[in-house]
């Protein structure tokens, strides 16, 4: 499977969804997830590994390990979802197996989280009642 096509096309895409989405955090990974209008069917996810994690090639090998944490996973991410996996430092010791049920945690709260705000705004939309000054 080709991962460019899910990878998060720009920084404004990243900057709406750590802004806008709804966050859920374990000890070394914090998913940001957000559903952006005008956004393609699959979902998108990108990573912020920062300085604080290590050098180059430590950041790019949390990455990678990211990366492949997350692919069989995409089908857990709602339909035309972007999601955001910021590292915290610490992350580089993380043993993978750990790093996953980490990832797999979060990624799942976010969805809940995600499911919860996009109902809970929908149904007031449609009951009328929300901004009703009748």
């Amino acid at each position: 499977m080709s991962w460019s096509r899910h990878r998060i096309p720009s920084g404004d895409a990243f900057r709406s969804v750590t802004r806008l989405g709804v966050r859920s955090a374990r000890s070394h990974v914090v998913a940001h997830l957000a559903l952006l209008p005008g956004a393609p069917e699959g979902p998108r996810v990108g990573f912020v590994v920062s300085k604080k994690v290590g050098n180059s090639v430590v950041r790019h090998r949390v990455t990678r390990r990211l990366r492949e944490i997350v692919r069989p996973r995409l089908d857990l991410l709602p339909p035309g979802s972007t999601c955001v996996l910021r590292t915290l430092p610490g992350v580089a010791e993380v043993a993978f197996a750990d790093l996953e049920g980490e990832v797999d945690g979060a990624l799942r709260a976010a969805a809940r989280k995600l499911a919860t705000r996009t109902a809970d705004a929908s149904g007031s939309d449609a009951s009328g009642t929300v901004g009703d000054r009748s």
